[in-house]
């Protein structure tokens, strides 16, 4: 695969602001790839909740972003890494509806339809990476 990424930039997710930072990023990422506006929307909210999940769920952690050129597409890439307590049942955690929490169960389901690549990686009792990509339509 012929894949290239420029300027890759890790940030915290500890708190609720870097939640609001991590959406800031994405946004701008999106403008950069000149992402449509729907698009970009699409993306945002997308890393805003899989940022909060990684916040609530994961105890914290980090968020990864990148533009990247891919196969002669272009697009914004975002990797959500936790050290939790991963996810013991990836299909239940994906199913519409279902949430391990007070929230509406649509954050890993939702965030998968929002997106054109959707990736998690959990292992129970060592942490879950989600892994998504928006590509330029």
């Amino acid at each position: 695969m012929n894949s290239a990424s420029s300027g890759a930039k890790t940030l915290e997710i500890t708190s609720n602001a870097g939640v609001v930072e991590a959406r800031q990023l994405v946004r701008a990422l999106t403008l950069e790839c000149r992402l449509s506006l729907v698009e970009q929307t699409k993306l945002v909210t997308a890393a805003s909740e899989l940022a909060r999940n990684t916040l609530i769920h994961g105890g914290g952690g980090t968020m990864t972003a990148a533009l990247v050129d891919e196969r002669g597409r272009r697009g914004v890439r975002l990797a959500f890494q936790d050290t939790g307590p991963g996810i013991p049942d990836v299909d239940l955690a994906l199913t519409d509806g279902w949430t391990s929490g007070a929230g509406m169960g649509l954050g890993l389901s939702g965030s998968k339809r929002l997106v054109d690549d959707f990736t998690l990686e959990t292992v129970p009792g060592q942490g879950t990476t989600v892994t998504i990509t928006k590509w330029k339509r």
